[in-house]
């Protein structure tokens, strides 16, 4: 049963991330008839610690309240992706891990989990824009960039910021039901649970990369994405057998003719479905899907959610125009 929770405070640490724990655990709802938590703030290192926007934080509380945790989350903080961290710190999250105990982490708190071998073998989750580089410094580690939160139970990873939402209402679901936590998110005025992953996101679904003898193609096709094309009329416009260019083309975009293209439709799709009213079969189209189907299908394998509900997240309203 979930009843002790602790967050971990080092330096550099964001703020909201930091809140976000304490305002889904450490806050006495018992007006309600909701479960209040036995909740710290525990210090990992020295302070008072400065925060990524400037302001200290000073706590009585040190990495033995670790000890007794239910849950031990690890918030966001400034250098973590290249800092080293407190052995002391990774020792108590391995001792809540193997006593029983959950550990959880927002953003980029994902890299003193990993620091601590806890991401090893294990699917995980960070800020997208860090996900490489966690993929990178820590290969044992299974990384999700397009996804919202992961449950490798007991370790969960979270992405960026309002994702740690996500994550914390979740375990509540988990451990005391859908009720509880949907009380807990109305009164936080948030959606109890989110449509898609982070991968509706990213700015940009397939990186073009450079291209020394395939950029002109390159930009033929984004040029033309309502067109049928084929490896072979490729090819002829580079002046290169088809092998010769699929080859060449792996080699300068990291991937093949046919996903380049379908990531660069997709895109199209999204900046259509955020700047216009275009129905989805106009805009299916216009971005050289044919049908609305073949979007659909696409779009929630690349975003991770429908264009309709891309739609209403992300639409920029029109401004009218007074005569």
């Amino acid at each position: 049963m979930l009843k002790n929770v602790a967050v971990v405070l080092l330096d550099g640490v964001a703020p909201f991330e930091l809140g976000v724990v304490c305002e889904v655990f450490g806050v006495d709802r018992s007006d309600q008839g909701l479960p209040v938590y036995d909740f710290a703030v525990v210090a990992a290192e020295p302070g008072p610690l400065r925060t990524q926007a400037g302001f200290t934080i000073d706590t009585p509380y040190g990495l033995d309240r670790l000890d007794e945790a239910d849950l031990v989350a690890v918030p966001a903080g400034h250098t973590y992706g290249d800092r080293e961290f407190p052995p002391a710190l990774l020792d108590a999250l391995h001792r809540a891990v193997d006593r029983g105990a959950r550990v959880l982490s927002v953003c980029s708190g994902a890299f003193v989990l990993a620091a601590a071998g806890l991401l090893d073998g294990r699917s995980c989750t960070t800020h997208w824009r860090h996900s490489d580089h966690l993929a990178l410094r820590y290969p044992l580690a299974k990384v999700e960039p397009d996804v919202l939160y992961v449950d490798a139970d007991p370790v969960i990873t979270s992405a960026g910021t309002a994702a740690g939402i996500d994550a914390c209402l979740h375990i509540v679901r988990k451990e005391q039901g859908s009720d509880v936590a949907t009380a807990i998110a109305r009164r936080m005025v948030v959606p109890p649970h989110r449509e898609g992953g982070q991968a509706q996101y990213i700015e940009r679904p397939v990186p073009r990369g450079r291209c020394d003898t395939v950029g002109e193609v390159l930009g033929w096709m984004e040029r033309h994405l309502d067109r049928e094309v084929t490896v072979e009329e490729l090819a002829a416009r580079a002046h290169m057998s088809p092998r010769t260019f699929a080859r060449r083309f792996q080699q300068e975009t990291g991937t093949t003719p046919y996903r380049w293209l379908l990531g660069q439709r997709v895109l199209l799709a999204r900046e259509l479905l955020e700047g216009t009213d275009d129905t989805v079969d106009a805009i299916a189209t216009r971005a050289g899907f044919g049908n609305a189907a073949t979007l659909r299908h696409h779009f929630g394998r690349w975003v991770g959610t429908t264009p309709q509900a891309y739609r209403r997240t992300f639409q920029v309203p029109v401004p009218e125009v007074r005569r």
